[in-house]
């Protein structure tokens, strides 16, 4: 039998109260909260006094000029920004069923999936369920597990790295990431037989940004062949940058090789015959396990299962 008796409860929590606490978060000055909320400084002071008793934590530091979150505070922000997305979810969700519509889902994934996986889920969803409206994100990892934690994605296809608190996500492997050096068609290292590093690094680059994983990697590779690595580089992961530069250079990229082929296939780059074992980390399907997801996230989830049986050959649980 579920209990009732929650803290919150007995503490009367008011949504007002959460509401105080990301406006406190992004504002850092209470007057400038209240106004945000339209009450007054002494309404919301009581508010955050209110609820601070009741935890028996101070929850921001009263600085000369604004006030900043404690650790107790940060930790309360977070669950209330999660909670706050929960309820706007739940509105929607209600919204689009009056309207006759089946739902909504929130996917975010990483570059290659996104080009590979996604098209294929989402065209298997809109078959089924023509009026779920699918919303899709293509970002970076980090940026990704972020908007999963505040409640802004249900799903992701990303990876995992050992900074991310893996308390409250739920990984199931898809497939690893090699990458590829690509070029313009008719580029003179086409014609090189037998290509090998040593060939290619007094070229001119274009890498991804310092301090991501690829990038570190891709140096690594070439030091473990006694290389220093090229210092003729433009650093970007913008795809429409690195494609329409390779165009008009002979400059060489480096780039996951789900991307490249896709490209290559428009003819709009060729792939160099160059081995690259600086691949990526493999990458998976994220999920929160604090939150019961929607049945919109349900199709999504199944579709995105059983796509990546013909994607990737990997055959997933069905839930």
């Amino acid at each position: 039998m579920t209990n009732y008796n929650h803290w919150f409860i007995r503490a009367r929590l008011k949504t007002r109260q959460l509401l105080l606490l990301v406006a406190l978060a992004e504002e850092g000055n209470i007057h400038r909260a209240a106004q945000v909320l339209n009450m007054t400084q002494p309404a919301a002071s009581k508010l955050l006094k209110d609820l601070e008793d009741v935890l028996e934590v101070p929850l921001f530091d009263r600085l000369p000029r604004g006030m900043r979150p404690t650790w107790y505070g940060e930790t309360m922000i977070r669950h209330a920004r999660v909670a706050l997305a929960s309820l706007n979810q739940a509105h929607d969700e209600l919204t689009a069923l009056k309207a006759g519509r089946f739902g909504q889902v929130g996917v975010g994934a990483i570059t290659a999936p996104g080009l590979t996986l996604m098209p294929p889920a989402v065209a298997m969803v809109k078959r089924e369920q023509p009026d779920l409206r699918v919303s899709l994100e293509i970002e970076t990892s980090a940026v990704l597990i972020e908007r999963l934690e505040q409640g802004k994605l249900d799903i992701l296809v990303a990876r995992l790295f050992a900074e991310h608190d893996k308390s409250q996500l739920r990984y199931e492997a898809l497939a690893e990431e090699p990458v590829c050096a690509l070029v313009r068609p008719g580029h003179p290292l086409l014609g090189v037989s037998g290509l090998t590093l040593r060939d290619v690094v007094g070229a001119g680059w274009i890498v991804p940004p310092a301090g991501s994983v690829l990038r570190h990697r891709f140096e690594l590779m070439f030091q473990e062949e006694g290389l220093v690595p090229p210092n003729n580089i433009i650093e970007s992961s913008a795809l429409l940058f690195i494609t329409r530069m390779l165009q008009q250079s002979d400059m060489v990229a480096v780039l996951a090789t789900d991307v490249a082929r896709y490209y290559a296939a428009h003819g709009i780059v060729s792939l160099l015959p160059l081995d690259m074992p600086c691949h990526m980390d493999a990458f998976g399907i994220i999920t929160r396990t604090d939150r019961l997801p929607s049945p919109a996230a349900k199709v999504m989830m199944k579709a995105l299962k059983t796509a990546s049986l013909s994607v990737y050959g990997r055959k997933l649980e069905m839930d």
